[in-house]
């Protein structure tokens, strides 16, 4: 049940997301489904496309005809199987393989059939000296092949960061990632909810930098199912975005806008920190994900935040001078977040950097003009990418002499000094800090 579950999820990937969010809808279509059948079709998906690149090399290695021809479900069945026959150590080979010949006859061609049951096989037969490129003389390739990231990003991390650090960002991104949650403090303290957490018997400890943080250890199945969650104790969020609201340091009566809301994991964040007074106005142009924000405020028994359908990216100048606190954390290229969602390195382009800058560009210029003389403007991203991050800060205080750069060092939460630069920026890195990677810059707007 859970291959094909994973099987008809991959089927229909095509955006960002979407195999996941697919599954999540198989999910709720076979809710007798136990908890150990759903971990395991989540980590078939999630292992298929966080090394498709390696396995579709492999399989080309193989195939005796162009890679091309081969039909996109066939395909899929053998990179889930392939999948399973190099990463899974307690699934059987042959129940892999069986099972992948079982799917495949389901399609109504017992030919193909054979033809999946003879390149696995001999897949499994040479499992040891598989066909890789020369690690010496092919050494980006063979970085590109070995960690399944695409070979403009293992170039650019490269020119960037260096060859050792490139490699190490690559391992970590490879990671399953960590499942954190975010104490609702206007319900309940971050110890007590640890204590909740046993009662349900779910482990969990303290993380190391966000104060309200933390990580579940060997979680598995829906967190939603959760007595803890359903009474609105914690919220779901990665340990780097919870430092974020922290960075804005919002005050109780402020009127605040968070400008790409989302679900509101820092909108509610925010709301936590002014101790739910004050006004919270979230944008977002989707009124899909605005209606998960309104849950999860009714979830967690909040009532100053106010969800507003609206794109910045047009004149927005209804809402001129009115904030005191803006959060600005736009489209970006999720570098940082790779380990939690490992499609984008089959949908990120090279070029989509340069073009999400520019929407982030605009969106930082008109966010500008609605916050008020002496308010501040927090712009966070997902992302390790200079032009997404530094060269934006420089492109914004150059075309605005009414924005000046605050430094973040006096704004983080206790332990948190070392993840601020000399520049006054708040960097994070998975393979310094085991958490995403993120960025941010606080900006105040002075009188012109």
């Amino acid at each position: 049940m859970s291959r094909n579950l994973a099987l008809k999820s991959l089927n229909s990937a095509g955006t960002p997301g979407q195999a996941e969010r697919r599954l999540e809808i198989l999910f709720s279509q076979n809710p007798g489904l136990d908890e150990r059948d759903r971990a395991f079709a989540v980590h078939l998906v999630q292992g298929v496309l966080r090394w498709r690149i390696r396995l579709d090399w492999i399989l080309k290695q193989y195939v005796r005809f162009p890679f091309r021809k081969i039909d996109p479900q066939v395909l899929n069945i053998l990179r889930l199987a392939l999948f399973q026959i190099l990463f899974l150590d307690r699934v059987p080979e042959s129940a892999a393989v069986n099972e992948a010949v079982k799917q495949t006859r389901k399609t109504g061609k017992d030919h193909v059939a054979k033809f999946v049951n003879g390149i696995l096989r001999q897949i499994c037969r040479e499992k040891e000296q598989l066909p890789y490129p020369h690690r010496e003389k092919e050494r980006g390739l063979y970085t590109s092949v070995y960690y399944a990231y695409p070979m403009w990003l293992v170039k650019k991390w490269t020119r960037e960061l260096g060859a050792d650090t490139a490699l190490q960002l690559l391992k970590a991104g490879n990671e399953i990632p960590k499942v954190t949650i975010r104490t609702n403090s206007l319900r309940t303290t971050r110890q007590i909810l640890l204590n909740r957490l046993e009662e349900e018997g779910i482990e969990g400890r303290a993380v190391s930098f966000a104060p309200e943080g933390i990580e579940l250890i060997n979680f598995k199945g829906s967190i939603s199912r959760l007595k803890a969650f359903k009474e609105g104790l914690f919220q779901v969020q990665g340990e780097a975005a919870q430092v974020c609201a922290h960075l804005l340091s919002p005050g109780k009566e402020d009127l605040v806008a968070d400008m790409c809301a989302g679900l509101g994991g820092k909108s509610t964040h925010l709301a936590e920190l002014m101790g739910d007074r004050g006004r919270i106005l979230a944008l977002d142009t989707s009124f899909a994900r605005l209606r998960g924000l309104r849950q999860n405020t009714k979830r967690l028994g909040m009532g100053s935040i106010f969800p507003l359908a609206a794109d910045v990216m047009a004149p927005i100048s209804f809402l001129r001078g009115s904030f005191q606190k803006i959060m600005v954390d736009g489209p970006c290229s999720g570098l940082g977040v790779i380990s939690k969602h490992p499609d984008t390195k089959l949908t990120k382009k090279e070029d989509d950097i340069k073009r999400l800058a520019m929407v982030q560009k605009s969106i930082l210029s008109r966010s500008c003009q609605v916050l008020n003389n002496n308010g501040e403007m927090l712009y966070v991203t997902c992302t390790i990418s200079k032009e997404e991050n530094e060269w934006m800060v420089e492109s914004l205080l150059r075309e605005n002499n009414n924005v000046v750069l605050q430094d973040l060092r006096p704004r983080v939460p206790s332990g948190c000094v070392d993840l601020v630069d000399d520049h006054g920026f708040f960097k994070t890195f998975p393979h310094i800090h085991g958490m995403e990677g993120f960025f941010a810059a606080l900006f105040r707007k002075i009188s012109s």
